[in-house]
């Protein structure tokens, strides 16, 4: 296999990380007014999050990162046709980060709420906007012969594009509800099961017409089968779900998202940013490529590092894997 087709499927190994760990996340700061009744119940909810939520961006670094080394000319022009969405995530991700460090620095409900009101912020934005960005870099975007983007930001508010904005937040408040079933406990796991059944239907039809259409578009045999397991698999957790099994449950909608965003990257290769005004123009993974020696030393430093960081990470999830309620949180500051 090449390098360079080894470094798209690196890529999209590291999307597909970031999308299952931060998505439940965002899920969980979505939904802070809806399912907390009272400033304790908030911070139990920040709490199941509170260790893990800024290793899950790694992912997202990583990710950005490596496109960078690895495919310049993809890196280029994402960045700078998707400057708006990209800026208004960048500033949702700092301001949300910023209120989990703040929240708790003053005795004070009111100054507890502009925080609470920060992470709300912080989370359905990128939620929405993720969608946006790569329902387009899959249908394609006007770019011309010297690989420059030549839309606009309202060129990538197509009918298309929202849906998939749609589909990842209605996702996330899913995968985020059954996340809070799983590592509650009380009345607000109770109430998180039964959100989590109601938001999954949603989620479900819009991800069904989502991935249908796609499949329309870029779609072949493996993307249809790929597609077809992410909706059993999110069906298959709702429905554990509803019988009361969280782990389960949240084991599906972790494949669902996984699978769903793997089809998405299966369906773009060889492209890696397709087009819309004439396919000789699209990027591939041969033109935007970075040069095999840059790519060799890449494959090195991430066989030597990924262990690493992924066993940190799998160690913090089972040293933070108990349930939480409000009887571990003090009544004060």
């Amino acid at each position: 296999m090449e390098l360079t087709t080894i470094w798209f499927c690196l890529i999209a190994v590291l999307w597909i990380g970031y999308f299952v760990l931060e998505g439940f996340d965002f899920g969980v700061g979505m939904l802070l007014p809806v399912l907390a009744r009272d400033d304790r119940e908030r911070r139990v909810m920040i709490n199941t999050i509170g260790p893990v939520w800024d290793g899950n961006e790694v992912w997202l670094l990583t990710a950005g990162g490596a496109t960078f080394a690895a495919f310049p000319e993809w890196y280029a022009t994402l960045f700078s046709g998707f400057y708006l969405p990209l800026f208004l995530i960048l500033i949702a991700l700092i301001v949300r980060g910023v209120a989990f460090e703040y929240r708790h620095q003053r005795p004070s409900v009111t100054w507890a709420g502009w925080w609470d009101r920060a992470v709300i912020f912080g989370s359905y934005v990128p939620a929405f906007l993720w969608g946006v960005a790569f329902a387009n870099i899959v249908r394609g975007v006007p770019i011309d012969a010297d690989f420059e983007f030549t839309g606009t930001v309202l060129t990538l508010l197509n009918p298309y594009g929202l849906l998939g904005g749609l589909v990842t937040l209605s996702l996330f408040v899913t995968h985020g509800a059954v996340f809070i079933a799983l590592k509650t406990d009380g009345e607000i796991r109770g109430r998180a099961r039964a959100l989590a059944l109601k938001t999954g239907v949603v989620a479900a039809v819009l991800a069904v017409v989502f991935l249908v259409w796609t499949q329309a578009l870029t779609g072949n045999l493996a993307t249809a089968v790929i597609f077809v397991l992410a909706a059993l698999a999110l069906v298959g957790g709702l429905g554990a779900a509803y019988v009361g099994r969280e782990g389960l449950a949240f084991a599906g909608t972790f494949l669902a998202i996984g699978l769903a965003v793997a089809g998405l990257f299966v369906g773009l290769f060889p492209d890696v940013m397709p087009s819309s005004t004439d396919v000789a123009n699209s990027l591939t993974t041969t033109n935007a490529a970075a040069t095999p020696y840059t790519l060799k030393l890449m494959t090195i430093v991430a066989a030597v590092f990924t262990p690493i960081v992924v066993g940190y990470q799998a160690w913090t999830y089972w040293i933070f894997r108990k349930r939480i309620s409000i009887h571990h949180i003090p009544a004060a500051h």
